[in-house]
């Protein structure tokens, strides 16, 4: 048992005093802001059609405590799925392979520092609601309850399993983070959908782990019993453009059942036997090569036997000379052919096809849908596209070099920005045969705002982390139509002009910050 407490503390801490985390904490703490809109805001974060609950302490603590389960559960598991890869990394795995603790009490102590993470910005949230209760409500009564049950409820069995299914993909997938990301992008989508789809309420119930079913139907039901109408379901999450003519109702939240009970017992038991089923497939750090069957001595079997010389002198007139090349096209090179080769090369086989049908599928579809995923496929490739000097310890060499700032930050910028432009060419194709130069200005500008992005956050953060979450959460609000993500310049804006000067003052801004902290940690080698 010492051994897990150990490896919690240690893991809870290196993860919480990390940029990624303190950065993930300020915006899930400004989404709690945003889960409760003022009453003249544009948007809404549980529309039903005509009508709005009034801010008494259950709608404050109920939405808050869902919509921040559902966030945190999305891009949580962006947040936690490296415990075991940092352990690889950094060779702490190899002492603790050493130790007397099991393969299950080791991924336990990985899955309870996830959830420890998670349940820390939960936290957080949770007294961010309360407080939002005070400033958005007056005349109701404040009840502790209303907060609380809802956040264990709702928020500890979903969070638990998020920080398991981390576990069990970094178990069965390893490295391979993409794939991992995909798989679990589509488990979030089937859960939901399921959830919203499934005619069987009980069913519903035991196959959604943040609580989404048991909340929206009370609602409908409190709308439909009290206006006598039959409202079919709840929109849950962020709706803009909202209309503000409404009937208001007053809901005091959910009448608990035990099969919803059971339901939260049953994805907490999932959560802790999924782990221990990994545990008997989990490598405990044995990286064994394979050996040649060979001898060594083979490859010289009946090779003649050969007279060694005396070291002869060496003319140095007879040597090619040494040509001296400051230019940074070789380093572009080199940078194109690392993205190019990182990852499996089977893996281009689904960027190829996606590419390819970017020809042919609907314009407003291709922009709006396959470019945004397209991009996000290629967010490990972006990732350390300037932070992996430092993860492979280069970086004494590279900083130390001729002009780094001047060769091997702009070669890296190049690259990705070629791999970017290259992955949006089809459309590009299509939009300058349409002679529409707006979009193909801000397809481009997009193009260069995701690799400006992944070099300004990953040299601001030393990791990977930070970016690939703000890259998810841009593409889920792209495919969500909300236009403040829209990079690309897919949905309508109110100037089209004012919308091109934006995306280029964000990306000249992330340019300017990456030279900036990069000639400081330069300088200060």
């Amino acid at each position: 048992m010492k051994y897990i407490y150990s490896i919690i503390k240690a893991d809870y801490l290196q993860r919480t005093r990390s940029y990624s985390f303190l950065i993930t904490l300020a915006i899930t703490v400004y989404g709690a802001y945003s889960f409760v809109p003022p009453p003249t805001a544009s948007y809404t974060t549980l529309n039903i059609v005509g009508y709005k609950g009034v801010y008494n302490s259950a709608w404050v603590g109920y939405v808050s405590a869902m919509m921040t389960t559902i966030m945190l559960s999305l891009y949580g598991f962006f947040l936690v799925n490296s415990g075991i890869k940092k352990d690889i990394d950094t060779e702490v795995g190899l002492i603790i392979a050493t130790t007397p603790i099991t393969n299950f009490e080791y991924l336990l102590s990985k899955m309870l520092s996830n959830f420890l993470v998670l349940l820390t910005i939960t936290g957080i949230t949770f007294s961010v609601s309360i407080v939002m209760f005070f400033i958005r409500t007056s005349g109701y009564p404040f009840i502790i309850a209303n907060f609380m049950l809802p956040y264990l409820l709702f928020a500890i069995p979903a969070l638990l399993t998020i920080s398991a299914l981390a576990v069990v993909a970094e178990v069965f997938l390893g490295k391979r983070n993409i794939l991992q990301y995909i798989i679990f992008i589509f488990l979030f989508g089937v859960i939901m959908a399921n959830v919203t789809n499934a005619r069987n309420n009980t069913v519903a119930v035991f196959i959604d782990p943040f609580g989404v079913r048991t909340m929206t139907h009370s609602i409908t039901d409190k709308v439909n019993a009290q206006f006598h109408e039959s409202v079919p379901a709840v929109n849950l999450g962020f709706t803009f453009n909202a209309k503000h003519a409404f009937k208001t109702f007053v809901w005091d939240g959910i009448s608990w059942s035990g099969i919803f009970f059971l339901s939260r017992l049953v994805w907490i038991c999932f959560a802790f036997g999924i782990v221990y089923i990994s545990s008997f497939f989990f490598h405990r750090f044995d990286f064994k090569q394979s050996i040649s069957k060979k001898k060594k001595g083979s490859i010289f079997a009946g090779a003649p036997e050969m007279s060694v010389s005396p070291a002869k002198s060496i003319n140095i007139a007879l040597l090619p000379p040494v040509i001296t090349d400051y230019s940074i096209f070789p380093f572009v090179k080199t940078e194109i052919l690392l993205l190019i080769r990182k990852g499996s090369k089977w893996f281009w086989l689904i960027n190829g096809a996606l590419w390819l049908s970017m020809f042919f599928a609907p314009l407003n579809i291709t922009h709006a849908y396959l470019l945004p995923v397209l991009l996000f496929l290629q967010v490990t490739r972006w990732s350390d596209l300037a932070t992996k000097e430092k993860t492979n310890r280069l970086h004494y060499f590279t900083f130390s070099s001729y002009k780094p700032l001047q060769r091997m930050l702009p070669a890296q910028l190049l690259a990705g920005i070629i791999m970017a432009l290259a992955l949006t060419l089809p459309v590009l194709v299509r939009y300058i045969f349409a002679s529409d130069i707006y979009h193909v200005i801000t397809i481009i500008n997009g193009g260069i705002f995701v690799v400006m992005l992944a070099v300004c956050l990953g040299i601001l953060s030393d990791g990977k982390k930070l970016y690939e979450i703000m890259f998810f959460m841009l593409t889920y609000c792209i495919v969500e139509k909300i236009p403040i993500a829209d990079y690309l310049g897919a949905m309508q804006h109110d100037s089209r002009t004012g919308f091109i000067i934006t995306m280029l003052l964000f990306n000249l801004f992330f340019g300017a910050v990456s030279f900036t902290v990069r000639g400081y940690q330069v300088r200060h080698l």
